[in-house]
């Protein structure tokens, strides 16, 4: 990332940082103070988006376009603040969907520009990880986290506010993205990932899956083979013209999905001697995971800071925390920071 002079620039302890996060089919802003949320906006193209059974990238540019002016004047009104109270505009400007991700970065520099204060670009994954410190703000490193998303799926070690280990990580398919394939071949809805929650619920774990990368000192995972045995399961029943549960189905693949990253995580914590698990990402949403930690935590000893549901799917609250973090930093971005659709997990953290 390119960053610009900072030199002029005076450092508040607790600044008013705007956020901004386009990067799929959800225009947010959010103003914060420090790590105090004042607002937080968000205008959700997924209805329209349902009704093609998954996001289309330029409906989502488009509605971004028709939304983000709107949403970041709802946002700056509902904090009752001006815009010159404002300290820094923090902006996702990667991983996601290109288009959307330039509606977003090309509104933040404008108004960085218009108004003279810092542009600060902010790794999507970051702000996921970057949203604990809003659930606790007395929260600091070290700690461990899990990330568990559409895109990225791993488990790292919170050396300091900017600096992350990637423990281990997903080899092939990432959690939520196992959940939104599962979900087309049990024909649910979009959003995938919180239909198969929803009909989990009324299922039984009684259909053995395949177990994951067990080994003790192995923080890696791989869905790929949970999925594909899924998705074998549905069409060898269809072939034979066999019922089966689809409820039970849904509620083994979840337990066999997340009971891993329970396991690892709580491993991880144990063996890096930190007394603090975070957990960020919207799979991180998922209620049977969060019950899950809550209890293997518990049985630990070990502290949960886990952010509500809300900030756990995409939203810029979490966008504008680690702007606080890159703030405090001084790493402002200049007006050349273009988009990313995609930015490798170990590239910044």
């Amino acid at each position: 990332m390119v960053y610009s002079d900072r030199s002029n620039r005076t450092i508040k302890k607790e600044p008013v940082i705007l956020g901004i996060e386009t990067s799929c089919d959800e225009t947010a802003a959010s103003i914060i103070c420090g790590r105090t949320i004042l607002s937080d906006e968000i205008a959700s193209s997924a209805d329209v988006q349902a009704q093609y059974g998954g996001v289309v990238p330029e409906i989502a540019s488009r509605m971004h376009t028709d939304a983000v002016d709107t949403v970041v004047q709802r946002a700056v009104k509902n904090a009752g603040i001006t815009f010159e109270d404002i300290d820094a505009v923090a902006v996702t400007y990667g991983a996601g969907l290109l288009g959307a991700l330039l509606v977003g970065l090309s509104f933040a520099k404008a108004f960085a520009l218009a108004l003279d204060i810092p542009l600060i670009g902010v790794n999507h994954i970051r702000g996921h990880l970057a949203a604990a410190y809003l659930a606790a703000p007395d929260l600091a490193p070290p700690f461990v986290t899990l990330l568990a998303s559409g895109g990225h799926t791993a488990v790292l070690y919170a050396e300091s506010e900017e600096k992350f280990h990637v423990l281990g990580a997903t080899l092939d398919d990432a959690a939520g993205e196992a959940f939104d394939k599962v979900a087309r071949v049990l024909s649910l809805p979009y959003p995938g990932g919180p239909n198969v929650e929803k009909l989990a619920a009324s299922g039984k774990n009684v259909i053995p899956m395949p177990e994951m990368l067990r080994g003790e000192h192995n923080y890696n995972f791989s869905y790929s083979g949970l999925k594909t045995f899924v998705v074998n399961y549905c069409h060898t029943h269809a072939q034979r013209g066999e019922e089966y549960s689809r409820a039970d189905l849904a509620c083994s693949f979840q337990c066999a999905a997340l009971d891993v990253l329970v396991k690892k995580t709580v491993r991880a914590a144990r063996e890096k001697k930190v007394q603090t698990v975070t957990a960020g990402g919207g799979v991180a949403a998922n209620g049977y995971l969060r019950a899950a930690l809550q209890r293997a935590c518990e049985e630990a000893g070990l502290r949960l800071v886990l952010p509500t549901r809300r900030y756990c799917t995409d939203n810029a609250a979490m966008i504008a925390a680690e702007g606080l973090i890159q703030y405090r930093a001084g790493n402002f971005a200049d007006l050349s920071l273009n988009a990313k659709a995609s930015i490798p997990l170990k590239a910044e953290l």
